[in-house]
């Protein structure tokens, strides 16, 4: 029962590894560090921001000087449309607010081209906006200031690979911002610069500040743990995720160069990248609308009476992929989550789409991947194979000293160990090498489960998603009736109780699989495939040697 007692083993690995990981997310003892900065009482920073929602900036500039209210002519707050070859973009007056950003490459659902995924978006049931601003010792426009703009519709111009959208800010102390969002061809990322003219008598100090809102959403989708929440990367711990329970525990107070803090989801990841070679502070915030807000601000910048200085961060909004990710910033593409295999698993992903270049199909790339992996394991899957094999020639005689001994449990183990060694049978050596090839099974699990490649990817036939369940159950009733003919092969246990149960395993195992992505269950069914293959052969040859 080699393959049933390898799926027992698989999953009761992989579940101890995934109650590793809560119990890690839950209980995570808070640094000193981090306790002796934990982030003070939030403070207005300015009248109109009295929801809190500006980050609280060092305090010495608030003692400078009682911040005025933007002296600009308020007007209703409006919006601004961009199109660019990727994205779809709303753009609120008020503050510069990023209010929906929509992939058009990644559909909803692949009959419905046009219906595109918002990332980012502004409604009464999801809130997921990019919100940025300045502040300093002077009055200076935040994300709750409106903005003048030239025009409400952009779009990219032909042989133009860059737009620029403008938007406007003065107040009545000489201080006028230009604040521009800069998007290139073929880029998921979008520059965002900040022009500060400062007409006034006296010098200012500029912070500017970026933050994500979003509402909080369930990492558990089915029996699918697919995390949703934040992640911050700095120097000293290059990726750490936070979920919606431990930004109340402990909010985000860090101070970093080369870092960056982003908000994930299944396939997808919006992420603030500021200047790299200064300190910015990152923050976090939640309120009891089960809305977090995490962000950064950056060190205060001079600009001198009569002069003009900028301010530039980046953000990101798009899909996870190694290749536009990497290149971005010091461990981004870590948002591709692989979990604590992750140094198997990019390896693995790597073959798989070198193989998917060639034939341009995820579905016969998982296939040629399962068959490498088996070959990989080839000796070590021979040694299990052999072993049970030769389990199976001996059963009649197992099943002759049970019934000799049926009622001596002690004797009846002292004959049967003394039978393995007469026959040079390790009773374990079946199980044994499985165990080196469970976290490459595990690992493999989630490339194909993180992937943004295998979403929608189609197969053949009635499989047009591999990253969705099997409409009508194909592949889980295949795979169950590998699991149940691999049975066949193996020997029967010897205890009654122990034997229904494993007849009753390739149907829950059917059941449970029924609801993975056809993407994994078709690798569980090659790879059954190839083991029934590779156990019939070696059984057979046993058998023949000993004249059975």
């Amino acid at each position: 029962m080699e393959n049933v007692r390898f799926f027992l083993i698989l999953a009761v690995s992989f579940l101890g590894l995934l109650i590793y990981q809560k119990w890690q997310e839950d209980y995570t003892v808070i640094l000193p560090q981090q306790a002796m900065n934990e982030i003070p009482q939030q403070q207005d920073f300015t009248p109109q921001a009295a929801d809190g929602s500006v980050p609280f900036i060092d305090p010495t500039f608030q003692a400078e000087t009682e911040l005025p209210i933007s002296s600009f002519d308020s007007q209703a707050d409006s919006e601004i449309t961009v199109e660019t070859d990727l994205l779809s973009v709303v753009i609120s007056s008020k503050g510069g607010t990023l209010n929906s950003i929509t992939l058009k490459d990644y559909p909803i659902d692949p009959k419905r081209p046009d219906d595109a995924v918002e990332l980012l978006a502004n409604k009464r049931n999801r809130t997921f906006i990019h919100e940025g601003g300045l502040a300093g010792s002077k009055g200076l426009p935040t994300h709750n200031d409106i903005y003048s703009f030239e025009r409400a519709t952009y779009e990219f111009v032909r042989n133009k690979d860059e737009l620029v959208v403008p938007l406007y800010w003065t107040n009545n102390e000489g201080i006028t911002i230009q604040k521009s969002y800069i998007f290139k061809r073929g880029s998921y990322l979008i520059n965002i610069e900040y022009k500060v003219l400062n007409k006034s008598p006296e010098g200012i100090k500029v912070h500017q500040y970026a933050q994500l809102k979003r509402n909080k959403e369930s990492s558990r989708q089915g029996m699918l743990y697919l995390f949703s929440g934040a992640a911050l990367s700095t120097p000293e711990k290059r990726y750490e995720k936070y979920d919606y329970g431990d930004l109340e525990k402990a909010p985000i107070n860090v101070s970093a160069k080369e870092s960056w803090i982003a908000v994930m989801e299944h396939y997808f990841v919006a992420a603030l990248i500021p200047e790299k070679e200064s300190e910015n502070q990152y923050y976090s915030k939640t309120n009891t609308a089960e809305v977090f807000t995490v962000g950064f601000y950056s060190q205060a910048k001079t600009i001198g009476a009569n002069e003009q200085g900028s301010l530039l961060s980046r953000f990101y909004a798009g899909p996870k992929r190694h290749d536009l990710l990497e290149p971005l910033a010091t461990g981004l593409e870590l948002t591709v989550d692989y979990g604590m295999l992750w140094f198997i698993a990019k390896p693995l992903f790597i073959v798989l789409n070198f193989i998917n270049d060639k034939l341009d199909n995820w579905g016969w790339a998982i296939i040629i991947l399962t068959i490498l992996l088996k070959l990989l394991f080839y000796p070590l899957a021979a040694a299990g194979y052999r072993s049970m094999a030769n389990m199976r020639r001996v059963q009649p005689k197992l099943l002759a000293l049970k019934e000799r001994h049926s009622e001596d449990k002690a004797q009846l183990n002292q004959d049967m160990m003394k039978l393995y060694k007469e026959e040079r049978i390790n009773p374990l050596g079946g199980c044994l090498p499985m165990l080196v090839q469970i976290p490459f099974f595990i690992a493999l699990y989630w490339v194909l489960l993180e992937s943004v490649e295998m979403r929608q990817a189609p197969f053949i036939l009635w499989i047009t998603d591999l990253s969705s369940m099997d409409p009508f159950y194909v592949l889980p009733l295949l795979m169950g009736v590998s699991m149940w003919f691999q049975q066949k092969l193996n020997p029967a246990p010897i205890d009654p109780m122990q034997a229904k149960v494993m007849k009753i395993l390739p149907f829950v195992f059917t059941g449970f699989f029924a609801f993975f992505p056809s993407g994994l269950v078709l690798y569980w069914l090659v790879n059954n495939l190839l083991s029934i293959a590779q156990q019939w052969r070696i059984t057979r040859m046993i058998e023949n040697s000993h004249g059975t």
